[in-house]
């Protein structure tokens, strides 16, 4: 069932959306503080021949986790500074998008093809997702 916070045409902040809003800016706090210490954790006591399979996954999600909330808040810094109003769900998913760049980038590296082509090709996939984002949402 949807909530709406809606009355007579007006769009106004009910305790149910800011609360979500707020615990979900803070779950994103807290889950790249952790990504973060993750991080360095696998950085510091591992080499890429003694983590695995599993140890590259974990290695490129606490990546994203962390590069999403840093994504996330200089877009909603962006948006602040240009003065524009836009909803969580547009600033989050312009942020997911952001954040899959770097990500690209280094799978390209891992892969060994790290070339202009490449980093061509990783900016036209975030100028088509952020065009996606605008027009869809």
């Amino acid at each position: 069932m949807l909530h709406s916070c809606t009355k007579g045409g007006a769009f106004r902040w009910c305790k149910v959306c800011y609360t979500l809003v707020v615990m979900f800016n803070l779950g994103l706090l807290v889950a790249s503080l952790i990504s973060l210490v993750v991080l360095a954790v696998i950085l510091n006591l591992t080499t890429p021949t003694e983590i695995g399979p599993l140890g590259v996954l974990v290695f490129l999600t606490t990546c994203y986790v962390l590069l999403f909330g840093i994504a996330n808040l200089l877009v909603g810094l962006f948006f602040k500074l240009i003065g524009k109003k836009q909803s969580q769900r547009k600033t989050r998913l312009y942020g997911v998008v952001v954040a899959f760049a770097p990500v690209m980038l280094l799978l390209a590296r891992a892969f060994g093809s790290m070339n202009w082509w490449t980093l061509g090709l990783v900016g036209l996939f975030e100028i088509l997702g952020c065009f996606l984002v605008y027009k869809r949402v």
